[in-house]
């Protein structure tokens, strides 16, 4: 298929990448020469300069012949119009990238007024499938068909699970739940089973069923209450925290989002009436802390930085309280139980040595906490030394 792109930033460079890997031929429009320059380096496509919203440039670019026409610039607005003009020239399809929340709840009408194929909003979908997640916190993957009224889940047999030994036959008699296992994956085999295939510990089961009974199939199998997310905390007040806000609001989950920048937080505050906003930097450790990171059920972290969401979901797996219970006796901690030690990560106690974020610092992150490695070894090696 002729598929031309307008648009390439880092969607349309990978939408253009993973089309001419596909062997379709592919015309990727911008304003920027430096960016076309790149992307002819990479991939085998037929670069136009100029502003895709321009009815010339679409024209020299073939889009009255074209099969599909994509619009994923940063600009809503001239995403719409370029596909109008696509549309106007001939293309038999187009699609638009649409993320501005006012545009969103309006795409049915937008889609009939401007001849628009589909409409995507990456946020409203990542946001999608985070919230199917998180409403089933044991499930791997969340997938939905027939308009979401059909729902694929893939999830592990863990130790304990009541479903070990019992046969497919045996689970619809014990619950009565009308669940399908489509597939089971066990080790590196993928099985078709029938009614009497046994599970297994370590299975991995793709199951599909409706809303409701999937619902009642995981309360189920895992009776703990503990397994329902009821209350999540977000890091960075993106639109993906928006969207993902609103999609949790409606099942009954508190949402509580912490935004450094203050017109964003005061804007999310107005237009979100059922999450909590917190205005404050969401790299401070000790911020989260105070807002209860150690009692929310999920923790999500949608910051502009890929580097602070992974370091803050890092925290929050392993623990922002320090655990030095055992070190009590020994007086060394500090009134948050933190260890007092130098920066040599020597104690007051003899012998007793303390590196990584446990030692009493300013600044608690990944860099400090391996140079508190390295000192630590080159103390001990020179009081062993002494001894």
């Amino acid at each position: 298929m002729k598929i031309i792109i307008v648009g390439g930033g880092k969607v349309g460079h990978q939408i253009g990448k993973k089309l001419t890997n596909e062997k379709h031929d592919v015309v990727i429009i911008d304003d920027d020469p430096d960016v076309l320059a790149r992307i002819s380096d990479e991939m085998d496509v037929f670069c136009v300069e100029g502003n895709g919203a321009d009815y010339k440039v679409q024209s020299e670019a073939g889009a009255g012949s074209a099969d599909i026409l994509i619009a994923a610039t940063a600009h809503d607005e001239i995403n719409m119009l370029c596909c109008l003009i696509a549309h106007k020239l001939g293309a038999k399809h187009t699609i638009a990238r649409v993320r501005d929340p006012e545009y969103t709840v309006q795409l049915d009408f937008l889609k009939d007024e401007l001849g628009l194929s589909m409409a995507i909003n990456p946020e409203l979908a990542a946001a999608d499938e985070i919230a199917r997640l998180l409403r089933i916190p044991s499930a791997l993957n969340v997938e939905l068909f027939a308009r979401g009224r059909v729902e694929l889940v893939e999830f592990r047999i863990g130790e304990g699970n009541p479903l070990i030994g019992l046969s497919l036959m045996q689970i619809y008699k014990k619950y009565q739940i009308k669940i399908l296992i489509c597939a089971v994956q066990r080790g590196t085999e993928v099985i078709i089973p029938n009614g009497e295939f046994e599970l297994e510990q370590g299975d991995r089961l793709h199951i599909t069923a409706s809303h409701e009974e999937m619902a009642r199939f995981f309360r189920t199998v895992y009776p703990d209450k503990k397994r329902k997310v009821k209350t999540v905390m977000v890091c960075g007040g993106s639109r993906i925290a928006y969207y993902l806000s609103l999609a949790l609001s409606k099942v009954g989950v508190q949402v509580k989002i912490i935004e450094s920048n203050p017109r964003r937080a005061e804007q999310l505050s107005e237009d979100l009436d059922s999450a909590l906003i917190i205005c404050g930097d969401s790299t401070d450790h000790d911020l989260l802390i105070q807002e209860g990171i150690n009692s929310v059920d999920a923790f999500v972290s949608l910051t502009g930085m890929d580097e602070n969401n992974i370091i803050s979901g890092l925290f929050a797996a392993v623990g922002m309280v320090p655990q030095t219970e055992l070190l009590k006796e020994f007086g060394v901690l500090d009134e948050s139980n933190y260890v007092k030690a130098s920066e040599d990560t020597k104690t007051t106690v003899n012998g007793l040595f303390v590196a990584g974020d446990v030692r009493t610092k300013q600044l608690r992150q990944v860099v400090t906490a391996a140079a508190d490695g390295a000192n630590a070894i080159y103390s001990v090696m020179e009081y062993l030394r002494n001894i």
